[in-house]
C-alpha cells in the first residue's frame, strides 16, 4: 500500500512528465516548469502545478482491517482524488503573449492525454501490492468554480487546466498487534460406531 508520500509522488510524477515532453519546445527549460502557487510571485517559472483539493472518494468501498504478517492488523489504505490546476505564471520574465500562452496550454493537454495513467509501483519502487493505475483526466467543473479556485488565491482568473488524479490509495500508519495463541486444546470425537 502506497504510504503517506504517495500525494507528492503523483505531483512530482506529473511534474517530471511535463518537463520531459515540453523542453526545450515550447519550454526552453525543465526549471521553467515547478509546483508552485499562482500566488509564488518572485519565482521565474512559466509552468505552475497547483494542488488545490484533496478530497477522500468515499464512494470506493474497503475491507475493515487488512493483514499483515502473522500477528498484525492494519487499517486499509483510505482513496483520494487529487485536484490540480495547470496554470501559466502571469509574473515570468519570459515576456508571454496571447498565442504562445495558447501553445503552452495545448501542449501540456496534449501531454496529459498521452500519459494519463502511473501505476502506484512506479511512484514507490518498494510496494508489493498491485494497486489500480491512478489515472489523470480532466476535472469536471464549470468556468464559475475555475473563478472561485483563482478567487480563493486573491488572483483574477486566467486561462488554465484543471485535472483530477484518483484513485489514490494512501496506507493507515495505525497497526493493531493482536494477541499470539499461547494455549489451544483439541477434542476427539468418535462418531457413528455402534455401542454394544
Amino acid at each position: 500500500m502506497a504510504d503517506y508520500p504517495i500525494i507528492a509522488d503523483v505531483s512530482a510524477y506529473i511534474v517530471r512528465t511535463l518537463r520531459e515532453k515540453m523542453c526545450p519546445e515550447p519550454i526552453p527549460s525543465p526549471n521553467n516548469i515547478e509546483i508552485s502557487s499562482p500566488l509564488s510571485q518572485d519565482v521565474d517559472y512559466i509552468v505552475g502545478l497547483y494542488l488545490y483539493d484533496v478530497v477522500e472518494d468515499v464512494q470506493v468501498t474497503t475491507p475493515r482491517l487488512l493483514e499483515r504478517g502473522r500477528a498484525e492488523l492494519i487499517k486499509p489504505p483510505r482513496p483520494y482524488a487529487l485536484y490540480y490546476m495547470v496554470f501559466i505564471n502571469g509574473s515570468s520574465q519570459m515576456g508571454l503573449k496571447a498565442p504562445d500562452i495558447q501553445k503552452i496550454i495545448g501542449k501540456v493537454a496534449q501531454i496529459v492525454n498521452d500519459n494519463n495513467s502511473v501505476l502506484p509501483n512506479q511512484l514507490q519502487s518498494w510496494l508489493t501490492t498491485q494497486e489500480p493505475p491512478i489515472k489523470l483526466s480532466q476535472a469536471k467543473i464549470s468556468l464559475e468554480e475555475k473563478v472561485r479556485v483563482w478567487q480563493a488565491i486573491n488572483k483574477p482568473y486566467q486561462i488554465s487546466l484543471f485535472y483530477k488524479a484518483a484513485p489514490v490509495y494512501l496506507s493507515s500508519g495505525d497497526i493493531i498487534e493482536t494477541p499470539r495463541v499461547v494455549d489451544a486444546s483439541f477434542g476427539l470425537y468418535v462418531t457413528g460406531e455402534d455401542q454394544a
